[in-house]
C-alpha cells in the first residue's frame, strides 16, 4: 500500500477512484476540527484519511454506496492506525433519514457526481459510472442527506464543477445551507476556472466569501507552490 507523501498515510483505491486532484482539493479547502464529521460518496476514503492526517481528533462516517470501494476504505483507515475514527458505512445516501444519524454531525464532506445521469461513456464501469455520474445520486439528493446530516451551524463543503454553481447555490439556499466560502480552481492563471470548491453553513445568514483561485501550474507548466504544499511535494 502506497504511502500519499514520505512519511504519509498509506491508500489503496481498489474499486474506487485513484487518487483524483479534486479530492485533494477538497481536504485541503475543509477546515477540520475536532469533533463528528460525515462524507457523503466517499469511496475509497481519500477525503476522510487526508482529513485526518490533519485532526486526528475527528470521528468521521463514510458512506458509500459500492461495497468494494467502502471495504478498500475499511482497510485504508485500519492500516493508518484510524479504524477507531473512521466508520466505512456501506449505505445509499438516499436513504439517509433511516440510514444516518439527524443532526449529528458539525462538517459533512462530498466529492459528488459532476454530471447528468445519461452522460457517461458507454464503456465505463458501474462503480466508475456512479462516481461520475448522477445514476446513483443527484446533487439534490447530496444536498439533503447533508442537511439532514449537520447541526444548526455546521458546515458542508464539497467539490463540483464551475457551470454548475448556479444550479448548486440555489438547490443549497432552498434546502437552509447557505453559501458561505468559494473558491475557484484554474489549472493556469490565463485558463477558465475548472473547478469550484464551496462551503455552506446549515441555518447561517446569506454572505459569501469569494477567495482568491487557486491556480495549479505557472507559465512553464510547473507545479504553483500552492500546489506542492498541498501534496507535500517539498517533503518527497
Amino acid at each position: 500500500m502506497p504511502e500519499l507523501w514520505k512519511n504519509g498515510p498509506r491508500y489503496e483505491g481498489a474499486g474506487a477512484f485513484p487518487i483524483t486532484t479534486d479530492s485533494v482539493l477538497l481536504a485541503d479547502f475543509v477546515k477540520p476540527k475536532p469533533g463528528r464529521a460525515v462524507e457523503l460518496c466517499s469511496g475509497a476514503g481519500l477525503i476522510s484519511l487526508l482529513l485526518l492526517a490533519r485532526e486526528p481528533r475527528l470521528s468521521i462516517d463514510c458512506a458509500e454506496i459500492d461495497e468494494v470501494a467502502s471495504r478498500s476504505a475499511e482497510r485504508n483507515f485500519a492500516s493508518n492506525g484510524f479504524a477507531e475514527a473512521a466508520r466505512p458505512l456501506c449505505i445509499d445516501i438516499r436513504e439517509h433519514r433511516s440510514r444516518l444519524e439527524h443532526a449529528a454531525y458539525t462538517l459533512a464532506v462530498c466529492n459528488p457526481p459532476y454530471f447528468p445521469k445519461n452522460s457517461g461513456m458507454a464503456s465505463e464501469t458501474r462503480a466508475r459510472a456512479v462516481a461520475r455520474s448522477e445514476r446513483g445520486c443527484t446533487l439534490s439528493e447530496v444536498v439533503a442527506a447533508a442537511v439532514w446530516c449537520l447541526r444548526t451551524g455546521g458546515a458542508f463543503c464539497l467539490v463540483h464543477r464551475p457551470e454548475r454553481l448556479s444550479e448548486l447555490f440555489c438547490t443549497m439556499a432552498a434546502a437552509g445551507l447557505e453559501p458561505k466560502r468559494l473558491r475557484l480552481v484554474q489549472h493556469r492563471l490565463e485558463k477558465p476556472p475548472s473547478l469550484a470548491l464551496v462551503e455552506g453553513r446549515k441555518g447561517a445568514r446569506p454572505g459569501l466569501e469569494v477567495q482568491t483561485a487557486l491556480i495549479l501550474t505557472d507559465r512553464e507548466g510547473r507545479d504553483t507552490a500552492e500546489v506542492r504544499r498541498i501534496y507535500h511535494r517539498e517533503e518527497n
